[in-house]
């Protein structure tokens, strides 16, 4: 019996073992802001009467993924303040001065998340740390898994989209009374793997 031919056996099989039997490694999506296909919106109310929409155009981000350990889920946001676009343009003035964003101070506005709480069918809590006006305060993102898989050019793509709520005030923004104490951030991001 040919004793190198079996340890050389014995080795290829653990070889292909090993790397059947792997866990799969986090995967790094960046968001697709060059063909549209993730957004940032806001919502508050204006006087309690109606809802002011509004959105940012310039932003950037990516996020860690490994559907094997969804715990391990990770996302990096970054805004461009200026770019806001509540379709007015003398409002967008207004929101970019010193009584709310203070652009040109504090011209980005950042999230990075610390946790992320898999509650399963889709659902999740992603908490983490956002940057507003150079203040940091926790907040959590209620998020759903949209949709994954193969895009027409080759690649391969992850939806999701996320809320939250916080107080204006906390940021060191203009009081714009009770009804219109909160703001509601809305994303809808997608992903290219990379």
């Amino acid at each position: 019996m040919n004793t190198k031919f079996i340890r050389s056996a014995l080795l290829g099989l653990s070889l292909v073992f090993t790397t059947a039997v792997a866990p799969a490694q986090a995967e790094t999506y960046t968001l697709d802001t060059k063909g549209a296909h993730s957004f940032v919106q806001f919502k508050i109310k204006h006087l309690g009467y109606s809802w002011l929409l509004g959105r940012f155009n310039t932003f950037e981000g990516n996020f860690d993924l490994d559907e094997n350990k969804p715990e391990a889920s990770k996302i990096n946001v970054t805004i461009e303040t200026a770019s806001v676009d509540s379709n007015h343009a003398e409002r967008d003035k207004h929101l970019r001065s010193g009584d709310f964003l203070d652009v040109s101070k504090w011209p980005t506005a950042t999230f990075r998340s610390t946790k992320f709480e898999d509650l399963g069918n889709g659902k999740a809590m992603m908490h983490g740390d956002f940057t507003l006006k150079g203040i940091t305060k926790p907040i959590s993102f209620e998020v759903s898994h949209i949709g994954g898989g193969k895009d027409p050019w080759g690649g391969y793509r992850q939806g999701f989209e996320g809320r939250t709520e916080f107080a204006i005030a906390d940021y060191g923004m203009m009081n714009l009374g009770p009804a219109s104490a909160n703001v509601e951030i809305y994303m809808s991001i997608e992903g290219i793997r990379q």
